[in-house]
């Protein structure tokens, strides 16, 4: 394990720092989803010093309260791997979508059958904007009461349970697979009708739109801002997090990193418990003073 003493492996600076974008589980947040106090200090530090920051998880919009007291300035996050950027600002219940990039049901339906070929015994979960459905036999992993029970097919259906509602993603979850094989099996598999990867240390997928990923809703975000890739700093650990780090101009990964990301990431700092995106962030304050 890294010491918590020893400095951040650190990419030589392509450009000064205007925008800070890190994940949330297993990046920003402690294994008990705690925001440590030294993090708190170091997220309100950067937004003094005029330096934007975004959290960019694979996280539902609902799941955001655990960070919606430490949103400073813009208040966005980006959702769902991508797939919504969401205002913060009205607090626990009240986020309002900003942006949403749906994933098409007809490369849903394409996801589910190319998948359940490939990968007999996969089930299935449906994220929508504010509804979450599942079939019967999806396992009881995200602490939440499905909005309804049905196969994906009948979920997905066009007539089916949240039919009004944009669909963010879908999960797969495979009992036996390994986590790595099932996600290069998966991406074989559904090729370029969505994007495939996986945050969960278990074998479960999330599967967007062919084009959502952190990395190119990041990208769109900063369009607007008038902010380049170069002066952008990410944190991440998980393979969702590999476009977003090969992306922006300098990238950590965390201690506890997934070697994906340890290769995708142009830095090292040390794990999520030792409060390692605090300890870049410092840094980078520290050479601006």
């Amino acid at each position: 394990m890294t010491s918590a003493t020893r400095q951040p492996e650190t990419p030589a600076a392509t450009a000064p720092p205007r925008l800070i974008a890190t994940d949330l589980d297993g990046t920003l947040l402690r294994d008990d989803n705690s925001v440590s106090a030294r993090t708190v200090a170091a997220l309100a530090a950067a937004e003094e010093a005029g330096i934007e920051v975004f959290f960019v998880t694979g996280r539902p919009a609902r799941w955001m309260d655990v960070v919606s007291d430490h949103v400073h300035g813009h208040g966005l996050a980006i959702c769902g791997n991508g797939a919504a950027v969401v205002d913060l600002h009205g607090g626990p219940g009240a986020h309002k979508f900003v942006k949403v990039r749906e994933l098409a049901r007809d490369n849903a339906l394409d996801a589910v059958r190319l998948l359940r070929e490939a990968a007999p015994g996969t089930v299935y979960a449906v994220e929508q904007t504010y509804g979450f459905y599942q079939e019967p036999d999806y396992p009881k992993l995200h602490l939440e009461i499905p909005d309804s029970l049905a196969p994906a097919e009948d979920l997905l259906a066009p007539d089916g349970p949240g039919a009004d509602e944009p669909v963010l993603k879908i999960l797969a979850y495979h009992p036996t697979v390994d986590p790595d094989a099932f996600l290069t099996l998966a991406r074989l598999a559904i090729g370029e009708r969505a994007n495939v990867t996986r945050s969960s240390p278990s074998a479960l997928l999330e599967i967007s739109g062919p084009d959502v990923s952190k990395a190119s809703t990041l990208a769109l975000c900063c369009a607007e801002r008038g902010i380049s890739h170069e002066e952008v700093v990410a944190f991440g650990d998980m393979p969702n997090d590999v476009e977003m780090l090969t992306w922006a101009g300098r990238s950590y990964a965390m201690g506890n990193a997934h070697p994906d990301v340890i290769a995708a990431a142009s830095g090292r700092t040390v794990a999520n418990n030792e409060d390692g995106v605090a300890v870049v962030i410092e840094q980078l304050l520290a050479e601006r003073a």
